[in-house]
């Protein structure tokens, strides 16, 4: 049965990396947020169901040589780290543990387009200079439109990041018009996702990154 399962060696970097040289180190893209989220948006955060994530935001560090390491353990066919001392992967628990993002609800699904800027992409430098973190003395206004802007960026910069490390999809956007419709999206699923495609996808030896959120697979 085992045979059967595994079947892409001739295609996996457990293979290839006997062969090398010098050993692959993928490159981890992880853009953190410059500082902690304003309280005067906190309660906005909860109710979208980003605030515990937006508290650890700061604090992402990525080990490529030990996600290196595991993706020469992870098995495409599986979605199954195998290791020596047995088999082990990353659930929509340790999502919803560590992150406090909902795993039940609606679904993300969904697409953009935007003409100025790209294939339904928006710059997240853009954001942060044209959305200013608010004073004691902005209005709700402001403190909506901060919110709205900062959502994509902790999306974009760690919790699913472009291989551009500056570019967010538009989609993000279009979810934070509503913080309590945002609240009750299936996010957890959506950041696993990414995270197994991703790491699929880097078991080819002549992939050089990875995206995602490191700290899944390195706890």
């Amino acid at each position: 049965m085992a045979g059967e399962l595994i079947h892409l060696d001739n295609k996996h970097i457990s293979v290839e990396q006997i062969k090398m040289s010098i050993d692959r180190v993928l490159q981890c893209y992880i853009r953190n947020m410059s500082g902690p989220p304003s309280l005067l948006i906190e309660n906005y955060l909860r109710e979208a169901g980003f605030w515990h994530v937006a508290t650890i935001g700061r604090g992402c560090k990525s080990d490529p040589k030990l996600i290196s390491t595991l993706i020469e353990r992870w098995r495409p066919e599986t979605h199954i780290f195998h290791l020596p001392c047995g088999e082990c992967t990353t659930t929509l628990e340790d999502v919803q543990l560590q992150l406090k993002l909902p795993v039940d609800g609606s679904a993300v699904t969904g697409s953009a387009q935007s003409i100025d800027r790209g294939p339904g992409r928006i710059d997240m430098g853009w954001l942060r200079d044209t959305f200013l973190e608010p004073g004691n003395d902005s209005t709700e206004v402001e403190r909506i439109q901060y919110t709205r802007a900062y959502i994509p960026e902790m999306i974009g910069g760690y919790l699913m990041p472009n291989l551009s490390r500056n570019l967010v999809h538009l989609r993000w956007l279009l979810k934070v018009v509503d913080f309590r419709a945002t609240g009750e999206f299936s996010k957890g699923p959506a950041v696993l996702a990414t995270l197994y495609w991703e790491m699929c996808g880097a078991t080819q030896p002549n992939k050089a990154k990875i995206r995602g959120y490191p700290s899944l697979p390195q706890s």
